[in-house]
């Protein structure tokens, strides 16, 4: 199976190990992370307010809602077309730093991506719910050509631990991703599900490797000063 296939059965909740035929149920709402309903900007780390800054500046977003996630500190923020903040929550990403996807990883056998090659990309992307295998149901797809979605963390393998280290207070061990993010079940039905039904919007992924203005070229273009032209004299003058 594809690890886009994968991916797609794992957002949902149904995926299965051989020999296991049931879906992992849900956890309980009271087992999900504690998660900001108004994240203060103290608490915004330097490198998400510059790419909203730049978003909201310059109509990057084109009028949609969008989402910074600071993969350094495992964290996503959610944002209305105007760019006021409407929460944050802890997230679960690629379990090694990079910030680009392997050539062709969507279409590969899980067995077949070493581990160096379980990476969540840096950019910009148009993220759509789009539909999945089973039922009918949809999942947020950041990147579907190398099978890069946001969806509610999942529980089925319990050696992994994804719950516990959603609620851990380091980002040091929220790598654990073949490169989708995972977000806490209850923030995302309630907060990224609704805002982004039906229209979608535009998910920023900062890198973890590369310095920020090479992932966001505008940033550096944007943050420049205006040059004073030298003043021009005309023929004859002193």
């Amino acid at each position: 199976m594809s690890i886009r296939a994968t991916a797609i059965l794992i957002a949902l909740g149904g995926f299965t190990l051989p020999a296991a035929s049931s879906a992992t149920a849900r956890p309980p709402q009271s087992a999900a992370p504690a998660v900001n309903s108004a994240p203060a900007a103290e608490s915004t780390p330097e490198s998400v307010e510059q790419v909203t800054n730049w978003v909201t500046g310059s109509g990057d977003n084109g009028a949609l809602p969008f989402i910074v996630i600071d993969k350094v500190g495992a964290r996503l923020f959610v944002f209305d077309p105007t760019g006021q903040p409407l929460g944050a929550a802890p997230v679960l990403i690629g379990i090694t730093k990079g910030d680009e996807s392997a050539p062709g990883v969507g279409d590969r056998e899980l067995s077949n991506i070493p581990v160096e090659q379980r990476t969540t990309p840096a950019g910009r992307f148009i993220a759509k719910f789009g539909p999945a295998i089973g039922k009918h149901k949809q999942v947020l797809w950041v990147d579907y050509g190398d099978a890069i979605s946001l969806h509610p963390v999942i529980t089925a393998n319990k050696k992994e631990r994804r719950l516990q280290r959603l609620m851990s207070v380091t980002p040091d061990d929220n790598r654990i991703t073949f490169g989708c993010i995972n977000a806490p079940t209850t923030f995302y039905n309630s907060v990224i599900r609704p805002l982004f039904s039906p229209a979608g919007g535009v998910v920023y992924i900062l890198p973890d490797s590369r310095p920020l203005n090479e992932v966001f070229p505008a940033i550096r273009v944007a943050a420049q000063p205006t040059l004073a032209l030298p003043t021009v004299q005309a023929a004859g003058s002193p």
